[in-house]
């Protein structure tokens, strides 16, 4: 019923920055937050940022904040991680999700994208 699609892979030195988006689409979008986790490999799911659609309140990790920024667009279903001063750590595969709560934990969360590869170099 919800459709994800995740942009924005790349590779990146460590200090840069990057942007990933995610498009939502279905018959009825019904989220009322949406978020990124990320995975490494051998690694756990954790969680990173996430935005409660209607009033634009953000949550982010500790280990990401004042790095990374998540934002949305009303019209076009569409939310985005800009991430910026990139470290090797954040090395990861990233995934966007929704929930119809606001919550950090991943069993909150109903609908998965695929993930988007981000690969930072030292």
């Amino acid at each position: 019923q919800v459709q994800l699609v995740e942009s924005g892979r790349g590779l990146v030195q460590a200090g840069g920055s990057l942007r990933l988006s995610c498009a939502a689409s279905g018959r009825t979008f019904r989220s009322y937050t949406m978020g990124w986790f990320r995975q490494a490999p051998g690694k756990e799911r954790e969680f990173v940022a996430a935005i409660v659609w209607n009033s634009g309140n953000t949550y982010y990790a500790d280990s990401v904040k004042g790095r990374f920024t998540i934002s949305r667009d009303n019209a076009e279903n569409t939310v985005y991680l800009q991430m910026n001063r990139l470290k090797p750590e954040d090395t990861a595969l990233y995934y966007c999700t929704t929930s119809r709560r606001t919550s950090t934990r991943d069993l909150d969360y109903d609908y998965w994208g695929q993930g988007t590869q981000v690969n930072v170099s030292s």
